[in-house]
């Protein structure tokens, strides 16, 4: 009997055991627990949406705009009656996009072609308010712009950093596509570093195939944990609908955009005063080069920097501050990261021969 009751106690105890184990597993680690989903996989981002979604707002621009009087092109018209019958009229042509609360008080990031030309820009919170935003400032070259409102209890949004993303990364996008309200579409990182696009000047582009529809340009691309890592700004359909390919802007790019407009209204950037070409195979056999990674300088401007340092036309430049360069996009993205006044020193080939020179960066004309 007494072998049963220690036998029963053990098995007792073995269970109260296992299970504060299991307990203290569990409360550490609530993932671990998958209650009712055997495949392993994420069932659900809505924590993810919940801590990101307060902070997408939808962006309303109005613009005025003159349409010609029914009679102006008429040469008869215009010689009789004068001008009372071609007289221009007047009217509002209204567009919608979203943007994202990055602060407390009151800056929004959205994209420059969702506000550019604007006469009035009203923003509508989540929560349901609405209130008139100022233009803080507008960068065409990355088609970003900053607005800013006057609201009490606004929720900034967790900004996350797009250099840690991987292809294969779950994002959401999150804004208001065709005005029927804030709407969450679901996708994976398909490619980073997308450039030549012909969407702005200074392209590094995040491509996914979460759904970017008309509408959710300036919006929020997050990350599974609901941190902002690019603006959605662009999608490439022929047909004016998704097709699984959708671009964003980098987070890091936005963050340092947005500093400087919040700083001097605009966005300093180096320049070197030379036009750069990409290098072909065909033209890295023409000048005996090993590889196609630089660019070659196809002219300079007078008077500027790169002219200044004594740069020619026909020069190969591969190495930027010692770092190898891949091609003329990345070239141009890390020389206009460099603020005005820096030295940076050029490294790269010359009628054959290896050559270096330092060039004192410029600031970039607007």
């Amino acid at each position: 009997m007494r072998t049963v009751i220690r036998s029963l106690l053990f098995l007792l105890q073995t269970i109260v055991v296992g299970l504060a184990i299991a307990f203290v597993l569990v409360y550490f680690h609530p993932g671990w627990l998958k209650l009712g989903n055997t495949s392993g996989a994420v069932d659900t981002y809505a924590a993810a949406v919940d801590a990101s979604s307060p902070s997408v707002v939808n962006v309303h621009s109005a613009r005025r705009t003159n349409i010609p009087g029914p009679l102006m092109d008429d040469p008869f018209w215009r010689r009789y009656f004068g001008n009372p019958y071609g007289t221009p009229r007047e009217r509002m042509e209204n567009s919608l996009g979203s943007g994202v609360i990055v602060s407390t008080d009151g800056y929004i990031l959205t994209n420059y072609h969702v506000i550019s030309g604007a006469d009035a820009i009203q923003v509508g919170i989540s929560d349901g308010r609405t209130a008139v935003a100022r233009v803080v400032g507008m960068d065409p070259d990355t088609d970003l712009a900053l607005l800013r409102v006057s609201l009490p209890h606004l929720k900034p949004i967790d900004m996350g950093r797009s250099d840690d993303l991987h292809v294969g990364d779950v994002v959401l996008a999150i804004g208001d596509p065709y005005g029927v309200g804030q709407t969450v579409t679901f996708g994976i990182v398909s490619a980073l570093g997308r450039s030549q696009l012909g969407l702005s000047t200074f392209e590094n582009f995040i491509q996914t195939d979460a759904a970017i529809n008309p509408g959710n340009s300036g919006g929020a691309l997050v990350n599974a944990r609901g941190q902002l890592v690019g603006i959605n700004t662009a999608l490439y359909s022929p047909s004016g609908g998704s097709n699984g390919i959708g671009f964003a802007i980098p987070v890091n790019l936005a963050r340092g955009v947005m500093q400087q407009l919040i700083a001097y209204g605009r966005v300093r950037r180096g320049y070197l005063g030379v036009e750069p070409q990409d290098i072909t195979p065909q033209l890295a056999s023409a000048f005996q080069l090993k590889s196609t990674a630089g660019f070659i300088i196809t002219s300079v401007t007078k008077g500027g920097p790169g002219s200044e340092a004594g740069l020619l036309t026909g020069d190969v430049i591969e190495t930027i501050d010692g770092t190898t360069v891949k091609n003329s996009s990345e070239a141009l993205n890390r020389i206009a990261g460099k603020p005005p006044g820096t030295l940076v020193t050029l490294g790269g080939v010359r009628q054959g021969k290896p050559f270096s020179v330092q060039v004192r960066v410029a600031e970039r004309p607007i």
